[in-house]
């Protein structure tokens, strides 16, 4: 395997990382989140992420590589923190809206920094595919984290 597809593997599997977060992520949010709307916005967001990181898994297999299947220590941490301040603050949508958007702040720049590196075109696109759903996301969830601020 060449230094160039062991790159491309480790770009990768650190967006299935991202992506494994995100899924986790909008789950907990999910669960701690009383209005039906959202709640349901969250699911599907987390069903999004967990397609996009099967995308990502099936693209390091195909280079030959061990795709990763697990969520980061740092993702571990933010899920914990918006769990417990989502209990702090009963559980109010702008807290855990304020949460899921630095979730996807941290997504748009795993992304950002991934198609900085060179990579070949068919994996470029995909991440590039995906960025832009991870940018409609965040847009989304800062949309409603600002009406929830507002009421």
């Amino acid at each position: 395997m060449t230094d160039s597809v062991k790159d491309t593997i480790k770009v990768l599997n650190n967006l299935i990382e991202t992506s494994k977060d995100g899924q986790e992520g909008f789950k907990t949010c999910a669960e701690d989140v009383k209005n039906a709307e959202l709640k349901a916005l969250f699911i599907k967001r987390a069903e999004e992420c967990s397609k996009a990181a099967g995308e990502l898994q099936a693209a390091v297999t195909e280079l030959g590589g061990s795709p990763e299947d697990s969520t980061s220590v740092v993702g571990d941490i933010h899920r914990y923190w918006v769990d417990l301040k989502s209990r702090i603050t009963g559980q109010s949508e702008e807290a855990i809206l304020n949460e899921a958007e630095r979730g996807e702040d941290a997504a748009l720049k795993a992304y950002k920094e991934a198609l900085a590196k060179p990579l070949p075109a068919n994996v470029y696109t995909l991440i590039e595919r995906q960025f832009h759903g991870v940018q409609r996301n965040h847009d989304q969830i800062k949309a409603l984290r600002n009406i929830a601020r507002a009421s």
